[in-house]
């Protein structure tokens, strides 16, 4: 008798997932999953684009990582909420820790959901966590061949975020080669040079934002209408 583990496991997560994704479109909130490797500055992103936000577009904040609650430290004091998620030996977030964390958050008062996932250019974009739009993180010093030898997740992006780019003449990185692998893949998600020390692409980061969620409040209101 064959039998097929893996579709069984991410069927019933997207089971899930299409729950969270009801909770989130009922409460007109944006959830982007932030997705990198460790150290391509996904925290680091999180404080810079919740204290851009603050005062005008509350924002929650869910982390996951193996270990320790360090990253939800850095961002509890701009965020609106933040809740700490530790997968112990699991590479990814699932779905259902995302449904469990939710009935302690207050959605409704919130314009943007957050989720840092666990550090990783593999898993976590084969796991459907309800979100409206997943933004890839791909910094200068991991090298220009990344795209190409992490496909599914750049596949699946709606937007790469460039990052450290302040540190482009440092390291031998061609950047057409990057951009060539990324169409190859994704023919649509653009490609935004961003640097947390200097601020280039803070201002084009914000406006693609806002830009996200007046389309999907947009949407929802012609779902709601029909």
């Amino acid at each position: 008798m064959k039998i097929n583990v893996v579709k069984n496991v991410l069927k019933a997560n997207d089971l899930v997932a299409e729950k969270n994704r009801q909770a989130f479109r009922e409460a007109g909130i944006l959830a982007i999953n932030l997705i990198s490797s460790p150290g391509s500055g996904k925290t680091t992103l999180l404080e810079k684009t919740l204290a851009a936000l603050s005062g005008r577009d509350p924002s929650i904040v869910i982390v996951g990582d193996l270990q320790t609650s360090r990253d939800a430290e850095r961002v509890a004091d701009r965020a609106f909420q933040v809740t700490q998620i530790n997968t112990g030996m699991s590479c990814h977030l699932y779905a259902n820790q995302i449904a469990s964390s939710l009935p302690a958050l207050d959605l409704e008062q919130a314009s943007f959901l957050f989720i840092e996932n666990v550090g990783n250019l593999v898993c976590p974009g084969e796991f459907d966590l309800g979100e409206n739009l997943k933004v890839i993180l791909l910094s200068i010093p991991e090298g220009d061949d990344k795209v190409a030898k992490y496909p599914t997740v750049f596949r699946a992006a709606d937007l790469v975020l460039l990052t450290k780019i302040d540190l482009l003449d440092a390291f031998q990185y061609d950047l057409k080669r990057v951009e060539s692998d990324l169409r190859k893949l994704n023919a649509v998600a653009p490609l935004l040079p961003f640097s947390a020390t200097t601020g280039a692409g803070m201002e084009d980061w914000l406006k693609w934002l806002q830009q996200q969620k007046a389309a999907k409040l947009g949407a929802q209101a012609r779902f709601i209408s029909e």
